[in-house]
């Protein structure tokens, strides 16, 4: 695994934890990581629009812009892939803290 994997599915990993923890700015954190690319993570729409819809619902209010920076090249059902990732994540983190 070349460094620059390692790095970013670390990035990855320790924002999820502090996602699932409830922590709003590693929602959006990871919704920039999938925009921009950040370390090494590849970039994919989907994700993005999930992690920055989930800030939003958090109430990260620049996640509100940044989600439709996203939708603008998205295809509606791109957009609504994303949609039904977020409320997956969101059935599941609350299962996990039931």
């Amino acid at each position: 695994m070349g460094n620059s994997l390692k790095t970013a599915q670390f990035l990855i990993e320790s924002r999820l934890r502090d996602a699932a923890r409830g922590n709003s700015d590693a929602l959006f954190d990871l919704g920039v990581c999938y925009q921009t690319g950040t370390k090494g993570v590849a970039i994919d729409l989907i994700e993005a629009h999930k992690w920055f819809n989930l800030a939003a619902v958090a109430g990260v209010e620049r996640a509100q812009d940044a989600r439709a920076e996203v939708a603008e090249d998205m295809s509606a059902r791109q957009i609504a892939a994303a949609q039904a990732s977020a409320r997956a994540w969101l059935s599941a983190t609350r299962a996990r803290a039931a």
